[in-house]
């Protein structure tokens, strides 16, 4: 795929410099939207409108949808008032909405200016509801049928009307005040005998959302129930808009990203990474970095207020390094576990005791799993094969009840803080790995000199 976008490349390049902007145009015929805004991307800034140009009016309005913001902006203000009209004209509710929201305040006058004046209501109507809410990603164009007329009429009604919509094969049914009543695919229209009612016909009970629901909780709808198109409404039933799933794929690849990038201590930025200035990435990064540096410090603190002990059984320092890691380990894979079974709606913060009995049990396995291993390669490898017989069995008994104790506190803290956090209104992610592994070492820490004096009464 590489290879044959370099070859693309290429093959463009060599058309622009021999002005063969005809054969330009049929290649780019030929291309999807979203094949042809990344192929634009490696295009020089000075000819792309001039290649954006050659595309056919449709085309040029999908593409546009598909590319990113940097190159948005440039082809806005290369654009002649009546060029962006056009595209502008082409463009779902939805789509230039999400374009509105990227482009600098002087870009968005001009876009709104030459929007026709329903469409810049909606965009507006759009634009006043809450981030990251089912009304923040609706389109308000949508196919809406009175349930008093019939099949044929209904048809009539789409095919009159459809070109202009985001999706014709749901359609829904609503009252003289637009409250939504029913639903219906076009499949069932066309099935129908054409003098019967559009009442009789419908399915009632739609499966709906509120404008103010969060647009990761719309996702899942869309995907437990597997519909191409869920209906939006307000506080009174009233239709409003709908999602589409090419939205909530967006969406998921959006909130998916968020996480990652929190788990792996990371503010979330919505710029692809070869976009981002080197400044960027750094204040993305530098936040969370000083954040755990500073918490290590209690760390370093436990470590110091036993060094004493450490000086006369040097035998344990070198045991701490493996259980701070291995309680890590252990804590990220429930916190990992939990918080994506969170994020699918599996569980809740009313499954608390039964997650964390579940999670004590497996604990309990793992941690005699590891301790029994741990004792064996001690004994063989470094007492025995290394000579290291400063390694006492009490310093052997000590690791390996240090490392059942890490591994049971570690995984329970794993499965409880995501939990707590998610009913408490914080992002479960939030809890994942780096703050997690803070957390973790600190008590595995305290777990084993706890142990070590206990034993060797220091």
């Amino acid at each position: 795929m590489g290879e044959d976008t370099s070859v693309l490349e290429t093959t463009l390049e060599t058309l622009i410099e021999n002005k063969k902007y005809s054969t330009l145009r049929d290649i780019f015929m030929t291309m999807q939207p979203a094949d042809i805004a990344k192929l634009l991307e490696s295009i020089d800034g000075q000819k792309l409108p001039l290649l954006f140009r050659l595309l056919p009016k449709e085309l040029a309005a999908d593409t546009f949808v598909e590319m990113d913001s940097d190159e948005q902006e440039l082809l806005i203000r290369g654009f002649s008032d009546a060029e962006l009209k056009e595209v502008v004209d082409e463009l779902y509710v939805d789509d230039a909405v999400d374009i509105v929201e990227e482009m600098p305040a002087n870009v968005v006058k001009r876009i709104l200016k030459q929007a026709d004046p329903d469409k810049r209501k909606m965009i507006n109507e759009v634009l006043n509801y809450p981030e990251d809410s089912a009304g923040s990603i609706m389109t308000t164009e949508y196919v809406s049928l009175r349930p008093d007329i019939t099949a044929e009429d209904a048809i009539k009604r789409i095919r009159r009307t459809g070109v202009d919509k985001e999706t014709i094969y749901t359609c829904y049914v609503t009252d003289d005040n637009s409250r939504l009543i029913g639903y219906m695919t076009l499949k069932d229209l066309l099935l129908a005998d054409e003098d019967r009612l559009v009442s009789d016909i419908m399915g009632g009970d739609p499966i709906s959302v509120t404008t103010t629901d969060d647009q990761e909780e719309v996702a899942g709808i869309l995907s437990k129930y597997d519909l191409t198109a869920v209906p939006v409404v307000d506080k009174e039933n009233r239709l409003v808009g709908i999602v589409t799933v090419d939205d909530a794929l967006d969406v998921i690849e959006s909130e998916a990203t968020e996480d990652i990038e929190k788990m792996a201590a990371i503010t979330p930025v919505d710029k692809p990474y070869l976009k981002m200035t080197t400044l960027e990435i750094w204040k993305a990064r530098i936040p969370w970095l000083l954040f755990l540096m500073v918490s290590a410090t209690f760390t370093g603190m436990i470590i110091s207020s036993f060094e004493s002990a450490l000086a006369r059984f040097a035998a344990l320092t070198s045991f701490i390094p493996m259980l701070m890691d291995t309680g890590g380990n252990a804590g990220s894979q429930s916190s990992t576990t939990i918080i994506r079974a969170i994020s699918l709606g599996e569980i809740d913060f009313s499954d608390f005791f039964r997650i964390v009995w579940k999670e004590l049990r497996v604990a309990f396995l793992c941690a005699v799993t590891l301790a029994f291993v741990n004792f064996f390669k001690i004994r063989l490898v470094d007492v025995t094969i290394l000579g290291n017989h400063s390694i006492t069995i009490e310093v052997t008994l000590i690791v390996c009840l240090t490392l059942i104790c890490a591994v049971v506190v570690s995984k329970l803290v794993g499965c409880m803080l995501p939990l707590t956090a998610k009913r408490i209104g914080f992002d479960p992610a939030v809890m994942a790995s780096p703050l997690l592994t803070t957390i973790v070492d600190a008590l595995t820490l305290l777990l084993y000199f706890k142990i070590a004096t206990s034993i060797l009464h220091f």
